[in-house]
């Protein structure tokens, strides 16, 4: 057995177990996020979906592209939605897999689910083996895909979503395997689209989503992919980590499903500024700091949070949830980083601009020998001539810390609000996810 056929093969007893009822729950919350998380993208990219639209006048459909009020063709729809789910860098993800895992694997499901009348249920089972074949070979290949320069979302993310459509449409195990053969060959992702001001992260979904998609056409056509696509010196693995002897882990890592690893955010920004951002609001809260009395500010954190994350020259919103002392500083200003703090006005903010150019973020060793397990962060204010300190290991969200029930429809009736859905609307859907018997064309026909 070939190292694909190993990893397919433990896919498949995933997808042969009884989901227990505590995992189901926490996919219905998931989709819930999703969707609320990609109607406000939707809103937040107003503008250049206008000019997406007017250039591009994509060809109408029967499916809803998410947040967008407009019907298009499924190529088009499954686009969009990876589109806009990604946008605001607020979509679940997990930690040891530098992963997020539900943004491309429900911009697919969600309309081949529409396409084939698939109900809630079964589409949230195939969502948890995607979830379980995008981290398993997430939590493989990294750190060393990350250090390559490698977007794991758009990487192990497309063979999730290859794998969770495969299997909620019922494909026979060879085209399956054709499927998932093809997107090895397909999957792609740079962190490049970090840097300077790039607005192009949330493509890397998109595309991911759309190639899954084309993966699926080709496999059901006939089309054959390589044997091993994973294995040998030109192999899935030795591309995405130079090293083609690279270990698969096993799945249920731990003894946990990957969607019981995954974090809902919080805070509307990238999840390595999460305990920075939590510390300020804490110090500012125990001590009632303000900005006037900071003479400056330090991040410590593990060497992977800094790269990429410690600019102060920010070029706008997308630059903004990259940047670690953005993050803070509105924290500690605002007592909150939510969608508001990422807003132009907040941007053009001076007393936001100053207090950004005192934060410092630096790598730490003791954190980054304990990274995966923990992606923790020291932050530390000299302030008047006294040290606040606070360490926050597992911020809010996290799954060792997670939103309880109230906090969550909190959450997500913020971002239905931010798009401008209705609340009647909003509490249907959510009430809606968790009938056995509903369809997925009935939660998103108003969104």
């Amino acid at each position: 057995m070939n190292v694909s056929e190993a990893y397919f093969a433990e896919i498949d007893k995933i997808a042969h177990l009884d989901i227990p009822a505590e995992v189901m729950a926490r996919a219905r919350r998931s989709l819930l996020d999703y969707m609320a998380v990609t109607c406000a993208g939707a809103e937040f990219q107003k503008e250049k979906l206008k000019g997406y639209f007017d250039f591009s006048q994509p060809e109408a459909g029967a499916f809803k592209a998410i947040g967008t009020g407009k019907k298009l063709a499924l190529k088009e729809s499954v686009f969009l939605n990876g589109l806009n789910g990604h946008a605001l860098d607020f979509d679940d993800g997990t930690n040891s897999g530098i992963i997020h895992l539900g943004s491309p694997i429900f911009s697919l499901l969600i309309p081949l689910a529409q396409r084939y009348h698939i109900s809630v249920e079964d589409m949230l089972r195939a969502a948890v083996i995607g979830y379980e074949a995008s981290y398993t070979m997430a939590v493989s290949v990294q750190p060393k895909h990350k250090a390559l320069g490698f977007h794991a979302t758009g990487t192990c993310g497309m063979l999730g979503a290859t794998l969770a459509s495969s299997y909620m449409l019922g494909f026979s195990d060879e085209e399956r395997f054709e499927a998932f053969a093809t997107a090895s060959v397909a999957a792609s992702g740079m962190l490049k689209v970090l840097d300077d001001g790039s607005e192009l992260k949330p493509y890397n979904v998109a595309k991911t989503a759309l190639l899954s998609l084309t993966s699926l056409q080709l496999a059901k056509s006939g089309f054959k992919g390589h044997p091993d696509p994973l294995g040998g010196y030109r192999g899935f693995l030795k591309m995405m980590t130079g090293d083609e002897n690279t270990e698969l882990k096993p799945t249920l890592l731990n003894g946990t499903y990957a969607i019981m690893k995954s974090y809902t955010k919080p805070y509307a920004s990238c999840r390595y500024t999460h305990p920075p951002v939590e510390a300020a609001i804490h110090l500012r809260n125990q001590h009632g700091i303000t900005p006037d009395m900071v003479d400056n500010i330090k991040v410590e954190t593990y060497n992977l949070a800094v790269s990429g994350h410690d600019h102060t020259d920010i070029q706008g919103a997308y630059s903004a949830k990259m940047s670690t002392p953005y993050s803070t500083a509105v924290a500690l200003i605002y007592g909150k980083a939510g969608l508001q703090e990422f807003s132009e006005d907040v941007l053009e903010n001076d007393t936001v601009k100053a207090l950004t150019k005192k934060v410092e973020v630096v790598a730490d060793e003791k954190l980054s020998s304990i990274f995966p397990d923990k992606q923790s962060a020291v932050l530390t204010i000299e302030s008047n001539g006294k040290t606040y300190s606070e360490r926050v290991d597992f911020p809010k969200g996290e799954p060792e810390n997670p939103l309880n029930e109230e906090e969550f429809k909190t959450r997500y009736d913020a971002l239905m609000a931010y798009c401008c859905v209705k609340k009647e609307v909003s509490d249907a859907i959510y009430t809606k996810v968790n009938e056995q018997d509903a369809r997925v064309e009935e939660l998103i026909e108003k969104l």
